[in-house]
């Protein structure tokens, strides 16, 4: 089984920026795709400089300029080429995702329809226009808190978590009166129950239907402004450990009741009382993180394996892939600003740098950019991996990071002199 020799990449921002140099570091053509909705999350990255093709919104005119470059294969980089990627893929007959409901893997409603019809938990839900249909079915239910969100948002993007009626008023407004992070618009909202355990998310490579998991970690989350969760930190976790298992198992099946065949998915996991249950599941490479500081404590990384089992697929099929093991313990932290402030310089940052278990630092804005108080991962300032022998240097180190935050990491430079 041999693969592909010219592989696109739908918007290859974030994460997905890796993409490209991985697919010629396995020998493989990559041309570069700009789809018509790119996220405002990676809003540096949005120009057209460096595509090779810009999607201007006519399916056929992309596809026939991808025949054209001799592309044999379409993955999505990020979130916002998901869609275009899959539509793409089945124009050119290339390898791809079922696309029976090419929706359900971008419209959470759709997502949860599909999974629950594969006989899969997960929330219960309501799609709604309707402020008083929402209050309804609010009142029927009885359960506090209440989960609001666009039907396609993006990371943490107006989620609200709503503790009384008056929030849950508050929030459908701030909802429908928003666009996505891709520019539509919010006519809808989704209303979900309230998923309590322990969240982890699952990174997988796909090719022709079979599946292998790259890494499982585990969200931990605090209290913003006292009742908004935000993703504090997260960690890798053993797959021998039970929790593991059970959410690794329960991914895999959601990956096939979204029809996603090939290519790579990021599946995120309530691990309830009663099971497993789907936060949501993304047909794309996983978050933020930085592959070459995951590959050293993991062995490995879902953008080279990704590359990988697109050139060689007979790695995945004959279960030769490596799996993943964790080294050095390994802890990524959000930034977390609880002020308005600026991305801090060099000289700031070098008590964060003086970390022992300091890995890397990743901001996600300029040096001195506005930094507004953090509410989401949107508004985070970027990300700190710390990695030790011992999780207690970790834990201390953590705890540090988290004292400078408070005691003016992000300050305003204080103006100087001048007449």
């Amino acid at each position: 089984m041999t693969g592909p020799r010219t592989v696109a990449v739908v918007d290859a921002d974030g994460i997905g920026a890796h993409l490209p140099g991985a697919l010629r570091r396995e020998g493989l053509g990559c041309v570069v795709v700009r789809s018509d909705t790119p996220s405002a999350s990676f809003a540096r990255d949005r120009s057209e400089a460096g595509a090779d093709v810009v999607h201007t919104g006519d399916l056929s005119a992309t596809a026939a300029a991808l025949r054209g470059l001799g592309v044999d294969f379409v993955v999505a980089g990020t979130e916002s080429g998901v869609l275009l990627a899959d539509a793409l893929s089945a124009a050119l007959g290339t390898p791809g995702n079922g696309m029976s409901v090419p929706t359900a893997r971008r419209d959470k409603y759709a997502m949860a329809r599909a999974v629950a019809a594969a006989g899969l938990a997960t929330a219960d839900s309501l799609v709604t226009g309707s402020l008083p249909e929402l209050r309804e079915w609010v009142r029927r239910r009885g359960e506090w808190p209440v989960v609001l969100k666009p039907r396609a948002s993006a990371g943490t993007d107006q989620v609200h978590f709503c503790h009384d009626a008056e929030q849950v008023d508050t929030a459908f407004a701030a909802i429908t009166l928003a666009t996505d992070h891709y520019g539509g618009r919010n006519t809808t909202v989704l209303a979900q129950r309230y998923l309590r355990g322990e969240e982890y998310f699952v990174n997988t490579v796909s090719r022709d239907g079979a599946h292998h998991v790259v890494e499982v970690w585990r969200y931990h989350k605090a209290l913003i402004s006292g009742t908004v969760p935000m993703y504090d930190y997260e960690e890798p976790v053993p797959d021998d450990d039970p929790g593991v298992r059970q959410v690794a198992a329960y991914a895999l099946a959601v990956l096939d009741a979204l029809e996603i065949r090939n290519g790579s998915a990021h599946t995120e996991v309530m691990l309830t009382a009663e099971g497993p249950v789907l936060v949501e599941c993304g047909a794309r490479p996983g978050g933020a993180h930085t592959p070459d500081v995951v590959s050293r404590c993991l062995g490995t990384n879902q953008i080279d394996l990704l590359a990988r089992v697109i050139a060689r697929p007979g790695e995945l099929a004959d279960g030769t892939l490596p799996r993943y093991r964790i080294g050095t313990p390994l802890r990524y932290v959000s930034l977390i600003s609880q002020v308005d402030g600026v991305v801090p310089d060099a000289a700031r940052l070098a008590p964060v740098r003086a970390l022992p278990s300091f890995v890397e630092l990743v901001l996600t804005a300029p040096e001195g950019s506005p930094v507004r108080p953090t509410v989401d991962l949107n508004s985070s300032p970027g990300y700190v991996y710390l990695s030790a022998p011992d999780p207690a240097r970790i834990e201390a180190d953590y705890r540090r990071l988290r004292e400078l935050e408070r005691t003016g990491l992000y300050a305003a430079p204080v103006p100087t002199g001048g007449h």
